[in-house]
Formats: structure tokens, sequence, C-alpha cells
């Protein structure tokens, strides 16, 4: 790979251990991709929960932090797996709680702001069109390349936290203009309808799409989405395919129209009302008892915190159903304020502030709680969960809220 000065210095180690593993590490993930080089970047964004860490990987921040690394470019952290206010009542246990301290103290120490979000679009430091980032979370790599029109592929842990040290990211996949054309086609034949709708849609792209390096460019949509609805859409195609970036034709930057974003001359793949009944069919039926219904992945917005505490206000959930709402930090303090939190926790749910469901020990806290059965308006976390010990079934915000009041599916 081609290197600057300041980056062959790097390497040498005449700016510091950490940022000469940094820069090594750079080089190898560049080698594997064949990058020419490297790109600066304005920002880095960090999946480092301590589920994913384990014992070693918090290990090897707190030896990162004490070599005296700081980042160099500002960084953000993705959801926590224990908040640390609510964590017993969960089942998660004292070691549980002892990573997730060491990580945040660790990170604190290198300069990185524990914002704790994965809609950091919605909430922090939204990239701009054509930006450079290394953001690691794949619902937020995936709207802030399609929505915003930034660049970044999806960085594994070390990796954005190499690029946060250093500055850089190697400059192959979504930072280069070819690799952001479309390979495949869809025409939609129903629109969506709410987040779930726009989640099911994703869903259905995002597994028809199924590779990483496929770009799929969507025609056919007449509804503007909100933040909220190309959130759940853009969140749901990247768990189902792994997919990085979409575009919409008239509504996403860089797609204008189907010739801007190259599908002109693709061949046409409909997506029809059958293809996704199909999709929701797959999860539970009316009558089937229901252990918790969640509500995350993403966290939740102040509109769709707002929304939730409309539907249950002056409700109380089942008592054999347990509700979990899980919202970023910034954002619970605005709900806070504004009565929402009051308002969902008077029903019997509970609101976690910086975690995600699905990243907070999952398997671990629904063997302790004895919830099996699961209900959530997130394509994402349907998707997730079944692999962690649960029978998930999807249904709208407002279903949710029914089921949980019910104790069954409504």
């Amino acid at each position: 790979m081609k290197l600057t000065e300041e980056e062959q210095a790097m390497l040498a180690g005449e700016m510091g251990a950490p940022r000469q593993w940094a820069i090594d590490h750079m080089m190898k993930v560049g080698a594997m991709f064949d990058a020419p080089d490297l790109v600066e970047i304005s920002q880095a964004h960090m999946m480092a929960d301590p589920e994913s860490l384990g014992e070693a990987g918090v290990a090897f921040l707190e030896g990162l932090a004490a070599g005296d690394a700081k980042v160099v470019v500002p960084m953000i952290t993705d959801p926590r797996g224990v908040d640390l206010d609510y964590y017993r009542p969960l089942g998660q246990t004292e070691e549980m709680a002892d990573l997730e301290r060491r990580t945040i103290a660790a990170c604190a120490a290198m300069g990185i702001a524990m914002t704790n979000t994965c809609i950091n679009y919605q909430t922090i430091m939204p990239p701009v069109q054509g930006d450079h980032v290394a953001f690691g979370d794949t619902g937020v790599v995936i709207y802030c390349n399609s929505v915003l029109g930034a660049r970044s592929n999806f960085e594994g842990g070390p990796s954005a936290l190499a690029a946060a040290l250093t500055g850089r990211t190697p400059r192959y996949g979504l930072h280069l203009p070819e690799k952001r054309r479309a390979t495949r086609r869809f025409r939609v034949h129903e629109q969506p309808q709410g987040l779930t709708g726009w989640g099911v849609l994703g869903a259905v792209i995002g597994r028809a799409s199924g590779s990483y390096w496929e770009v799929p460019v969507i025609e056919g949509i007449d509804v503007i989405p909100t933040s909220d609805e190309i959130k759940h859409f853009g969140a749901a195609m990247a768990s189902y395919g792994s997919s990085p970036l979409f575009h919409i034709v008239g509504i996403t930057p860089e797609a204008p129209t189907l010739e801007a974003a190259g599908g002109a001359n693709l061949p046409r793949e409909e997506i029809t009302a059958d293809d996704l009944r199909a999709l929701k069919s797959n999860f539970g039926g009316r009558g089937d008892k229901v252990d918790v219904v969640v509500f995350a992945a993403p966290q939740l917005s102040l509109v769709e915190m707002q929304t939730l505490a409309g539907l249950l206000e002056g409700r109380r959930r089942h008592p054999g159903t347990a509700v979990i709402v899980c919202t970023s930090p910034s954002v619970y303090a605005d709900a806070l304020r504004l009565g929402y939190v009051e308002t969902i926790e008077a029903s019997g749910a509970k609101v976690l502030q910086g975690t995600c469901f699905y990243n907070q020990y999952a398997r671990e806290i629904g063997e302790a709680n004895g919830w099996r059965r699961l209900l959530s308006n997130s394509a994402k976390i349907v998707n997730i969960l079944g692999g962690y010990g649960y029978a998930p079934a999807l249904a709208s915000m407002e279903e949710c809220v029914e089921s949980a009041c019910a104790g069954e599916i409504v």
C-alpha cells in the first residue's frame, strides 16, 4: 500500500506503540481487500459491548489505554451490553457488569465518547454526503451510506478503533465510487406502511440481495419515508442480506434517477405483496402466549418514544408479559424531561438507556427470566433472536402494545 510520510512514521513507531499497532492493522485489512492506500476519515463508531469483547477483548483495550493510546478523530460507541442502573433485575451477573465498567474506563481513557447508541445519525453528528467515516454497526453503516450519502464499510471493532487512532481507513469497497453503483434492480408493487412494513420490505430485499457486495436499487416507491421508517428498512436489509448500501429512486441522494444510480440496464426483479406476506408468516400467530415484548434494534428515537408513550398511556401490561424498551442516553434524557419515560413505565414496561436487547446477553437474560416467546415490531430483532433460543414474532407497534396488555398475540 502507498503510505504518506506521516503514515510511514506511524508504522515505524515514531508516534507510539498504539498507533504503530493501528496502522499495521489498517495495512493488513487493506491488503486483504487490495486497497491501494488509506483515506482520511472524519469520525469513527465502534461496536465494543462486553458480550462481543469477552475478557480478552477488554484486556486488549486496557492494554492500549495503558500505553497512552488516544483517538485523533471523534469516536463514539454502539449500545452497551449492560445498563449499569438496571442489570440485576434482568438476571445479568456481576461479572458482566464488571466487564462493562472496565470497557467504559478503557475507552474513556483513550478519549472515546461513550454515546452508546446505534442511532447516532439521528442524535449525535450525522455525516454528510461524500464524507469518509469508519462505522461499525450494520444499521448505522447502511443508513449513513444510503440515506446520508456518506462512505463507510462495515468496520469490525478492532478496525474501527484502529481507524480512530490513525484518522484513516483502507480505501476499498464503499469508499470507491464504482462500488456504490447498483448491481441489483428491484421494483416494489405494494407500498410499505409504518415502521414494521418498511422493515419487512427491507428484509425481503436484503434476503434477495444476499451479499455484502450487491447494491440494490429500488423503484416503485411512491411515498417518502420518515427517518424512523427508512431506519427500520435499512436495519432489516443489513440483517437479512449483509447489505451496506441501497438506493431508492427519487429518494436517496445518489439515486435522483434510475440511470444515475447505475440501474437502468439491470434486469428487473419484482417484489410482490405475496413476497411480503411470506416473510411475515414465518413469525408467530394469533393466540400465542407472549413472554416479552421488545422495542429495540434500532434504539427508539424521540418520536418513537412519544408514539409508544401515547399507545401505553393509561394501560397496564399483562402480569405474565414483560415489556423492554431500549433507547440512547441522549433520547432517554429528552424522553424523561417530556414525561414519556414516566408514562411508558407506569404501564409496567421498563426503559433501558444505552443498551440494545440483542447485544446485552440476550440468551442469558432469556434463560434467567424464562423468556422464550418474544414479540417485536423490529424485523431485524426477530431475525437475530431466533438464534438466541427465542421463538420470535413480528407485529406493528400498535399490535405489540395490544398483545403486551393481553399477554398473547392479538
